[in-house]
């Protein structure tokens, strides 16, 4: 419980960071690309997609005491968030568009992760 915990705290703590830095210091450094507006949505997506993940690995922590194999949940939610976000992240700041072919892995994963975390649910449920 308290791994995932940490990885959830750490996770949130970079969506945030990461979320203002995209409203205050990107809108600015984008402002003259002529693909600025949709770079600064990817990031903006990026980073929603990010913190609502880190707040699901806070409830794989919680579930996990019940339900160990939630711990699947954590680690697809963790690839997701990476491959995802990551993807999202690296583009806006001017990475390769290549990238992109990386994003849908990285939604596969989220996912798998809430499906993991549905089963692990139904598998409480039951008596």
């Amino acid at each position: 419980m308290g791994n995932w915990l940490m990885i959830s705290s750490a996770s949130g703590f970079l969506a945030v960071a990461l979320g203002a830095f995209g409203a205050h210091g990107l809108q600015s450094r984008l402002a003259g690309a002529a693909d600025g507006a949709k770079r600064l949505e990817w990031w903006q997506t990026a980073a929603h997609y990010h913190l609502m993940h880190a707040l699901a690995l806070a409830v794989v922590a919680l579930v996990i005491v019940r339900a160990p194999q939630a711990r699947f949940a954590g680690y697809a939610f963790t690839v997701g968030t990476l491959l995802f976000s990551g993807s999202l992240y690296a583009m806006t700041l001017g990475g390769p568009r290549v990238l992109g072919a990386v994003t849908p892995l990285g939604g596969l994963g989220f996912l798998v992760g809430w499906a993991v975390l549905g089963w692990c649910g139904f598998s409480l449920g039951r008596p």
